[in-house]
């Protein structure tokens, strides 16, 4: 290649890098696998050497990691958080292993599984943690302490700690805990999470601390970074005492000094790779010594004391033998590949999710086809390609009618999905009754999962009206339903009657409609009729409702079944008219910023009651913010709220300005708008 096809090559790739880098890190949403990505880096990386000329500043090869999303607050690291140098074969890590044995003949290695998760720096001082962030750029991270301090087994203080410690570790999802995260997810109509990593990545990232504590997510530790008032001179020594200070501690590690029992080792750790309960995307080799590891150094991206094995996928071929077609609470059609199994990743699949009818046709699949199979993330089977191609067979087509009720289909706007409307579809049926009543929807209390598969399989209830219709006779005659709980669900029904309607709209299960939107769309027009009779432009008109969600309710109440049931809902007792007002705009052009935990109202509650009159919540402090609400252990924001000299309430100051409805405290607050 010479320098001008060079030149276009590494354009090219660096194109591709940072749009699948931003995919990967800021999206969770990746397009192509661990292994491709790396593949196209080093294609790079060997380019740049070979002709310097190509190497940039601005390059993918010198970026670490992702980017500090706007999200969190910024935190810059001390001791920057590199990336590790990969290498794809044997050959490799012999080379690494000489070339740190040319000027340390005695090193000791260590080699220890690599997570795939969303690496952390843990701080503690005096044993307490006090941040946690995210790798982010490698030098700057964001501040995630709040999530982090919601995942179990992570110590909230240390016992015999030292005067500071920090640790590196890895945040994951216990395959487990993935694989019901992602049937909750269909279950509701949502996109699963393409893997573990992304799963972890998007729950560490919410804003709500709660909705991540929720999540089921786990944490191991595998580095030391500083540490203050213990001295410490071996890697295996710092994971052995940060494990006896009671951090989860990634103990999994051999040491080795030979090449070749290093290698044996890589290849035990990638046979043994299904049976961890957390993925694997290889294996990482370090020197132990922390000596040493100064003495080494490191790049402006790589430590050259460590490296990391990428294991290959593995694919397999099989023969397509039907498609099964599921349907989802929320209607959605999903094409489910079934083929002939095998074995990958160590265990037997015969099963993949075909997602779409768009991803149907850019593979070209087609019945009797043979397939290429793999795990995406070691866990989740996928199909990546079509290796042969049966020529009597055309590309398959999901059917045009729900292969349930026999209702007509009707695809989304954007074409991804194809759904069933039909509210009293059997397929729907149980997940529809769950979310109806569920504790954000109807919170129907006692109505569970298994009371309402009981329900449905003796005939009792079939759609949501069902339920005021149970006699105290009917439940108390259910399996463990005595005559007192039959009368307590009763009651919870009587008093779920009396909901608002905007926990109606969100229990009928509206295609996108959450509870938020709900709550806008029932305080705007004042009664069902008025939702039912709205037009797209209309509904449209909303604050964040916009064209899609709009069309999504119009598509719901045209369906006739649905207009019968909520008639039904009606005649039983059940509230129509929303008790929400549009908020009164006494309040509107000012921002609040919350921050720290204030006596008496949570977070969710002070921003309801802002927003009720008109103002916005946001999650960062800047010039345009109005008022800062501080409670205790208010952290960073109210620093930076000081250092701009913006106003600062307590809770008691926010809730007499609530309760005047904008009349101003003593502190003199600045609507966004005259900025």
């Amino acid at each position: 290649m010479d320098f001008t096809q060079a030149q276009m090559r590494a354009e090219k790739l660096r194109e591709q890098l940072s749009y699948h880098s931003r995919l990967y890190y800021i999206e969770d949403n990746p397009e192509i696998s661990d292994y491709e990505y790396d593949l196209l880096s080093r294609e790079l990386r060997a380019l740049e050497k070979q002709y310097p000329q190509l190497d940039r500043p601005d390059s993918p090869t010198h970026q670490v990691g992702g980017q500090a999303l706007n999200t969190f607050e910024k935190v810059p690291h001390e001791v920057p958080m590199l990336s590790l140098q990969d290498v794809f074969d044997t050959g490799e890590i012999r080379a690494f292993v000489s070339r740190v044995q040319e000027g340390m003949p005695e090193a000791l290695f260590v080699v220890e599984p690599k997570i795939d998760g969303l690496s952390v720096s843990l701080e503690y001082r005096e044993g307490r943690l006090v941040r946690a962030s995210t790798r982010g750029d490698g030098r700057v991270g964001e501040d995630v302490t709040g999530n982090i301090l919601s995942i179990r087994s992570i110590p909230h203080r240390l016992s015999g700690a030292p005067a500071y410690l920090e640790a590196r570790g890895e945040v994951y999802m216990p395959r487990e805990r993935f694989l019901q995260l992602c049937q909750e997810q269909e279950d509701a109509g949502e996109t699963p999470f393409k893997n573990p990593r992304n799963a972890a990545a998007g729950s560490l990232r919410q804003k709500d601390p709660r909705i991540s504590a929720g999540r089921g997510l786990e944490l191991l530790v595998f580095n030391l970074q500083r540490i203050e008032g213990k001295e410490l001179f071996s890697h295996a020594e710092s994971l052995d005492y940060m494990k006896s200070l009671g951090l989860p501690v990634n103990l999994r590690y051999n040491r080795f000094s030979e090449a070749q029992e290093i290698i044996e080792e890589i290849l035990r750790i990638g046979e043994e790779r299904g049976q961890f309960p957390f993925d694997i995307d290889g294996a990482v080799v370090k020197v132990d010594s922390l000596l040493e590891r100064v003495r080494l150094g490191a790049t402006s991206k790589f430590p050259r004391w460590a490296a990391a094995f990428k294991y290959p996928p593995e694919e397999k071929e099989t023969v397509l033998e039907q498609v099964e077609i599921q349907v989802g609470r929320t209607g959605v059609l999903t094409p489910t590949a079934v083929f002939s199994p095998v074995l990958l990743a160590g265990t037997t699949v015969s099963r993949a999710v075909l997602h779409n009818q768009d991803f149907i046709n850019e593979k070209q699949i087609s019945v009797g086809d043979r397939i290429v199979v793999r795990k995406a993330g070691e866990i989740i089977p996928e199909v990546v390609r079509v290796a042969w191609h049966d020529p009597r067979s055309p590309v398959y087509q999901i059917p045009g009618r729900c292969p349930s009720c026999g209702e007509n289909t009707v695809a989304d706007e954007d074409g991804a999905a194809i759904r069933c409307l039909n509210l009293h579809c059997p397929a729907q049926r149980l997940r529809g009754l769950l979310h109806f009543a569920s504790r954000d929807a109807m919170d129907i209390d006692g109505m569970g999962p298994a009371l309402i598969k009981a329900l449905l399989e003796k005939g009792l209830v079939r759609s949501p009206a069902d339920f005021y219709t149970l006699e105290q006779g009917q439940l108390s005659e259910m399996e463990r339903m005595g005559e007192k709980s039959a009368q307590n669900i009763l009651s919870a029904l009587e008093r779920s009657k009396g909901q608002d309607l905007s926990r109606l709209l969100f229990a009928l299960g509206i295609r996108g409609i959450g509870a938020r939107a709900a709550q806008l769309i029932a305080a705007r027009f004042g009664s069902m009729q008025a939702v039912m009779q709205a037009d797209v432009p209309t509904l449209a008109a909303i604050d964040t409702i916009g064209e899609v969600m709009a069309k999504s309710v119009e598509d719901f109440f045209a369906v006739s079944e649905n207009r019968e049931e909520v008639e039904r809902l009606r005649e039983l007792g059940l509230n129509m008219l929303s008790v929400r007002q549009p908020p009164s705009g006494q309040l509107r052009g000012f921002t609040f910023v919350l921050t720290g935990t204030l006596p008496n109202l949570t977070r969710d509650e002070a921003k309801q009651r802002i927003e009720a009159l008109g103002g916005k919540v946001s999650g960062s402090v800047s010039k345009k913010t109005s008022y800062v609400v501080a409670g205790e252990e208010a952290g960073s924001k109210l620093k930076k709220a000081q250092e701009l000299e913006l106003p600062i309430l307590d809770e008691a100051q926010l809730l007499a300005l609530l309760e005047e409805k904008g009349e101003e405290p003593e502190t003199e607050a600045r609507p966004e708008d005259n900025e």
